[in-house]
């Protein structure tokens, strides 16, 4: 079987989130806390992944916004100081991820496919590198989509299947196709786009990066 055949299958297979696989995710990424190289608490927010998320997510005035698997929060970080006014939930399988969270970014600890919130609660939400780590997509789209209002932006940063194999990844982790998250979001939403980012705005994208944007 060659590579693109191995690859295929992988992504191909639909696992479950069971408790042990949950406790194995929620026990790496405890570890992981203590590794501010790899999982920094803050990020330059001159770096094109943070601005085409603050643009997507436009004016928030007073209403509340979301950072979906939110790590330590350097995102959630940024829209916070950005919309003073607005609310901010940052959610992570670890508590000691969310022990780095500011004090202006309120944390949560629940799984993507388990959002402790109501439907239509929040006025945004966006994920950022985060998705990949879900086990079960479908049902983490799904719950991202649902705590969204309608006409609410939504925003998907994350790695492009077909640059598998680039970085070592747990056995867990899936990364996507352009089409197969649209198709995802088009379930709930009336608008989806996708289009291939870089870090920086002088610098073309390599393909290791894919946006989503989508409106409810």
């Amino acid at each position: 079987m060659n590579w693109w055949r191995r690859l295929a299958a992988r992504h191909g297979r639909r696992p479950a989130l069971t408790p042990e696989l949950r406790a194995r995710i929620r026990a790496n990424f405890e570890e992981a806390a203590d590794d501010e190289e790899h999982f920094p608490s803050r990020i330059d927010p001159r770096i094109l992944h943070v601005r085409v998320v603050l643009e997507h997510l436009g004016d928030l005035g007073g209403g509340r916004v979301m950072d979906v698997g939110c790590g330590k929060g350097r995102f959630a970080r940024i829209v916070a100081e950005r919309h003073p006014r607005a609310r901010v939930y940052g959610v992570d399988i670890s508590g000691a991820m969310l022990a780095f969270l500011p004090k202006c970014v309120a944390g949560c600890q629940a799984l993507m496919t388990e959002l402790p919130f109501a439907d239509a609660s929040v006025d945004a939400a966006y994920a950022t590198e985060s998705l990949e780590h879900a086990v079960e997509i479908e049902k983490a789209v799904g719950e991202i989509c649902r705590v969204v209002k309608p006409g609410g932006p939504i925003a998907i940063i994350d790695k492009n299947i077909e640059q598998w194999g680039r970085l070592g990844t747990p056995e867990w982790e899936r990364w996507f196709g352009r089409e197969e998250l649209e198709g995802l979001l088009a379930r709930h939403c009336r608008q989806v786009s996708s289009r291939a980012i870089s870090y920086w705005d002088d610098v073309a994208p390599d393909g290791l990066f894919l946006a989503w944007l989508a409106r409810k």
